[in-house]
């Protein structure tokens, strides 16, 4: 396993080689390669695990553990290539009080990180919706922070087109209670994604997540007392 701090030009090299060669028999030819650039994308995985760890509490037990297999799904999809073209993996934080999730990207050109509710349960939406309805307040608190803006810009994620059943569509926080999925997003550059510094952007970002989270995971855990759901 090489001991690297950094992803090295190279991961983005093969990746631009199988997008324009997304075969089976290419792939086999350059199994070995592939291996390669998959231990050093490995190993920055476990470096995120590590610096997350000093600020969370990660379930996910090793780097290796957290990455997603490049192979793709293509049972239901028109889109029939077998390989993904980019680099992947997520982070589940541990026990059942820590709400949300870690996510990481890497893709010339469409590298990022993100985090949050990708589908969250009928149970969770529900909460969360019936906490905005009652006071939005302390959820517009964190979404008009100037990290969070500096960081994701906005809360991000499907909407519905109008007003969630049993909610006025009148409301004055209906913005709000049209999101379906609760996602943070942060975009990087390659330039940026092939720095030194990309470790500690990644882990900074996701460390920016944390008021949002620990705002979901309280109204998703507790009652309207504070008690344990």
């Amino acid at each position: 396993m090489p001991n690297i701090k950094q992803i090295p030009p190279s991961s983005f090299e093969f990746l631009r080689l199988l997008k324009n060669n997304n075969e089976r028999e290419w792939f086999n030819d350059h199994k070995i390669a592939y291996q390669k650039e998959h231990a050093y994308i490995e190993s920055f995985a476990q470096d995120l695990l590590d610096l997350m760890n000093t600020h969370d509490v990660i379930e996910t037990s090793s780097g290796k553990k957290s990455l997603y297999r490049i192979y793709r799904d293509t049972r239901f999809s028109n889109d029939k290539t077998p390989y993904k073209t980019h680099w992947s993996g997520s982070f589940k934080r541990a026990g059942k009080q820590r709400r949300g999730g870690y996510y990481f990207h890497i893709e010339p050109g469409n590298s990022f990180v993100a985090g949050g509710f990708f589908g969250p349960s009928p149970q969770d939406l529900k909460l969360i919706r019936e906490n905005i309805s009652f006071d939005a307040g302390p959820l517009r608190e964190i979404l008009n922070d100037k990290t969070f803006i500096a960081s994701f810009e906005t809360l991000k994620g499907e909407q519905l087109k109008t007003a969630p059943k049993g909610f006025d569509g009148d409301h004055q926080d209906i913005d709000l209670l049209r999101y379906k999925q609760f996602l943070l997003v942060h975009r990087f550059t390659d330039e940026e994604v092939l720095s030194k510094e990309f470790l500690g952007y990644c882990n900074q970002e996701f460390k920016n997540m944390r008021p949002f989270f620990d705002y979901m995971s309280e109204i998703l855990t507790t009652d309207a007392n504070g008690l344990e759901l």
